[in-house]
């Protein structure tokens, strides 16, 4: 992470980790990725410059707030958008309806599952309001996405402490293990999620 940066956001705290999060939800790019400062961001809780309860209480809500803004500005307007894309704006048609079909088949799983993939959460977001997903269900599934993704961020920037920066150097690979592991939790609470209902039918408690 540039020092400047970091600067930045040791100087302006949770101010710093709210906006920058917050602005790349919405589709801004940063100088450096959201995981970074995430990282960081448990790293300074670490050391005791900032309390852990609020940075997760701020990463979760610059995550759920900014990619529901995205969510609603393609739910009101994403047709116009779409059908006058200027050529400069990064959105993908394909990737849109790829990631629609899935949705659209699971609806809160797909979209959960879809903010846990790199590279893929904020098109999750434009498919769902392109598709019109009932504003209820989206954030439902976009809060427990920035729980899982934003919270364990920044909990492993937390306990890593110091060595946060090391780790920080080799993301590509842990960000790949923390994605199976997070989609293994999951599928383990999606298998106890439908025992638990299928119970309850057989009980005729539903």
């Amino acid at each position: 992470m540039p020092a400047e940066l970091a600067l930045y956001i040791t100087k302006y705290g949770y101010l710093a980790i709210f906006s920058l999060i917050f602005l790349q939800e919405i589709g801004v790019p940063n100088p450096v990725p959201n995981e970074l400062v995430l990282l960081f961001a448990g790293y300074l809780a670490s050391v005791h410059v900032l309390s852990l309860t609020l940075v997760l209480l701020t990463v979760i809500l610059a995550d759920f707030i900014g990619t529901s803004i995205l969510y609603a500005f393609f739910y009101l307007f994403g047709d116009y958008v779409m059908d006058h894309k200027p050529k400069w704006l990064p959105i993908s048609k394909e990737k849109i309806m790829k990631l629609s079909n899935k949705i659209s088949q699971r609806e809160q799983w797909g979209i959960y599952v879809g903010r846990l993939i790199p590279y893929l959460r904020g098109y999750t977001s434009v498919a769902a309001g392109l598709l019109k997903i009932r504003p209820r269900v989206f954030l439902t599934a976009v809060i427990v996405s920035a729980i899982t993704w934003s919270g364990s961020y920044a909990l492993v920037g937390k306990f890593m402490g110091k060595y946060w920066q090391q780790f920080a150097g080799q993301l590509g690979g842990y960000e790949s293990i923390l994605f199976l592991v997070i989609v293994l939790l999951v599928v383990i609470y999606g298998v106890r999620y439908v025992a638990r209902y299928r119970q309850k039918k057989k009980e005729g408690q539903i």
